[in-house]
C-alpha cells in the first residue's frame, strides 16, 4: 500500500525506507545543508522507480541555476515519465515543471510548481522550488504572495513550518515590508535554528535599513547555526562582507572573501556569483584585491555557463573585465546578442538587462565610462527582469554611479548619490558618495559640511547600538 509523507501527501511508494531516506534528504535540501542528493541515491539504488526521490533531484537542479545540472534534471525527469499512472498526479506534475525548465521556459517552470503549491500546499518541495524560482525571475511580489498563499495550512505542528516562515520573510523583505519581514525571519529561528534562509531575511532588512552594526552582530552571533556544512554558508558570509565595505573595513570584506566566500576553486555559478559581486564592489571603490580575480576569471572559464542564465553570465564578465580578458568579455557579450533575439524566458532576461549590462562593465573597464553611463541609464529601472535581490542588483545602480562619476556627468553623479543617501540615511558610505559628487560640482565646503554631518550620524548610531 502506497504511502503518504510526514505532511499527509500521497505518494507513490510502498517503501517505508525510501520514504524516509526522502524525508532526510529533503530536510537537507530546505535548509542547504550536507548532501541531500547522496541520501536519495541511496534510495534510488534500492528502488529506481522511486518517483518522489526523482522530484527531489529534479527540483535540486532546477534550484542550482546552472546549465551543469541539466543531465541530472533530465534523467529525474525522465524517470518519472517513464512511471506514467504509476506516480501519483503531483509527481508526474513534479515532472511537467522539471521539464519547462529543461525546455528553458523558466518563467512556465515556476508557475508550474506554484501550481503543485496551490493544490497541494504543504508540497514543501514544490514550495519552497516556487519560491527560489520566483527569486531568480526577479519576481518580488511573488517571493512573498506565494508563501502567503500557502500559510494558512500550514502550523508550528506541520514538519518544516519554519522554512515556511523564513521564506515568507525574504518575500516580505524583498517587497520593503521590513518590520514584518524581520519579526517572521527571527519567528521562523525559533522554531528552527538551523535555517540559513531565514537568517538570509533578516540579513537583508539589516542591510537595507542600513542597520550595520546590527547586521555585524546578527550574522556572527547566528554563524553556528548555519556554517558548518551548509551551501548557503558563502552567501551568508557575503551579507557580512558588505555591512564592513559599508564602514570602509575594506581588510576585512577580503578576509571574509578568503576564509568563506571564495577560499577555494570552484565551478558552482552561486558562489561566484558573489565572488565576482564583492569583488567588483571593491573595484568600484579603487581598493587594490590583489591577484585574487585571476582566480575567479579561471573558474567561470570551466563552468559551462554562457547563454543559461543571464544574471550568472553578467557575473562571469566582470572577472573577465577585471583581469583583462577581452576575448572572454567579446565572447559571452556575443552569446548574450545572441541569446536576446530569442524568445525563451532567458531570452528575455538577456535583451532587458543581461546585455547593456555586460556591455556597460565591458565599456567602464575600457576606460569608456560615457558609453557604460548610456549602456545603463535606459535599463536600470528594470534590473529586477533578470533576478536576484534588491541587495544583489544594487551592483548595476553601483556601477552606473561610479560610471557617471569617471565621465564627468556631475549633474547625474550628485543625484544618482542623493537617490541613494536619501533612501538609506544611516549609510556612511552613501554619504562619502554624495560628498564626492559636491567635490566634482565644485562644492568643496558643502562636501566637507556633508561628511562632518555624516560623521556625527555614525558616531550617534553607534552609541545606540552600544546602549
Amino acid at each position: 500500500m502506497s504511502k503518504k509523507d510526514s505532511r499527509g501527501l500521497a505518494t507513490s511508494t510502498s517503501d517505508a525506507a525510501a520514504l524516509e531516506s526522502y524525508e532526510r534528504a529533503a530536510m537537507l535540501t530546505h535548509g542547504y545543508f550536507g548532501n541531500p542528493i547522496a541520501v536519495i541515491d541511496e534510495a534510488l539504488a534500492a528502488q529506481p522507480d522511486f518517483a518522489l526521490g526523482h522530484c527531489l533531484k529534479a527540483a535540486i537542479a532546477v534550484m542550482s541555476s546552472e546549465r551543469a545540472a541539466l543531465p541530472m534534471l533530465r534523467d529525474s525527469v525522465e524517470a518519472i515519465e517513464r512511471l506514467g499512472s504509476g506516480a501519483t498526479d503531483r509527481e508526474r506534475a513534479h515532472a511537467a515543471a522539471g521539464r519547462a525548465w529543461l525546455e528553458g521556459d523558466f518563467a512556465r517552470s515556476v508557475r508550474l510548481y506554484g501550481e503543485i503549491a496551490l493544490e497541494h500546499p504543504l508540497d514543501l518541495l514544490a514550495l519552497q522550488t516556487a519560491h527560489v524560482g520566483d527569486f531568480y525571475l526577479g519576481e518580488s511580489t511573488m517571493l512573498r504572495d506565494r508563501i502567503a498563499q500557502a500559510l494558512p495550512c500550514w502550523s508550528p505542528e506541520v514538519p518544516g513550518f519554519g522554512f515556511v516562515l523564513g521564506m515568507y520573510a525574504f518575500g516580505l523583505e524583498e517587497t520593503a515590508l521590513y518590520s514584518r519581514a524581520e519579526d517572521a525571519g527571527r519567528r521562523a529561528l525559533d522554531l528552527n535554528p538551523r535555517d540559513p534562509w531565514a537568517v538570509h531575511a533578516v540579513a537583508h532588512v539589516l542591510e537595507m535599513q542600513g542597520r550595520i552594526r546590527e547586521g555585524i552582530d546578527w550574522l556572527n552571533s547566528t554563524s553556528g547555526d548555519w556554517a558548518g556544512d551548509c551551501g548557503f554558508a558563502y552567501h551568508n558570509w557575503w551579507h557580512l562582507a558588505l555591512h564592513h565595505l559599508e564602514l570602509d573595513e575594506h581588510e576585512r570584506a577580503l578576509e571574509l572573501y578568503d576564509q568563506a566566500i571564495h577560499p577555494r576553486s570552484t565551478q558552482v555559478a552561486l558562489e561566484l556569483v558573489d565572488a565576482s559581486a564583492l569583488l567588483w564592489r571593491l573595484a568600484l571603490r579603487g581598493v587594490d584585491v590583489g591577484d585574487r580575480w585571476k582566480q575567479v576569471a579561471d573558474d567561470w572559464s570551466q563552468t559551462a555557463e554562457g547563454g543559461f542564465y543571464a544574471f550568472n553570465d553578467v557575473h562571469g564578465v566582470m572577472a573577465y573585465a577585471a583581469t583583462g580578458r577581452d576575448a572572454d568579455v567579446a565572447r559571452v557579450v556575443d552569446i548574450l546578442a545572441r541569446r536576446a533575439g530569442e524568445s525563451d524566458t532567458n531570452g528575455t532576461m538577456s535583451r532587458d538587462v543581461g546585455l547593456p549590462l555586460a556591455r556597460a562593465i565591458a565599456a567602464l573597464s575600457q576606460g569608456d565610462a560615457a558609453a557604460a553611463v548610456e549602456c545603463i541609464v535606459p535599463m536600470r529601472t528594470r534590473a529586477h527582469r533578470f533576478g536576484g535581490s534588491h541587495a544583489q542588483r544594487d551592483i548595476v545602480h553601483l556601477t552606473l554611479l561610479e560610471a557617471a562619476h569617471r565621465a564627468g556627468r556631475v549633474r547625474l553623479e550628485r543625484a544618482l548619490a542623493s537617490e541613494r543617501t536619501e533612501l538609506k540615511p544611516t549609510s556612511p558610505f552613501n554619504w562619502k558618495l554624495t560628498a564626492r559628487a559636491l567635490e566634482a560640482a565644485g562644492e568643496a565646503q558643502a562636501a566637507r559640511t556633508t561628511l562632518e554631518h555624516a560623521a556625527v550620524r555614525r558616531r550617534a548610531q553607534q552609541r545606540s547600538a552600544a546602549a
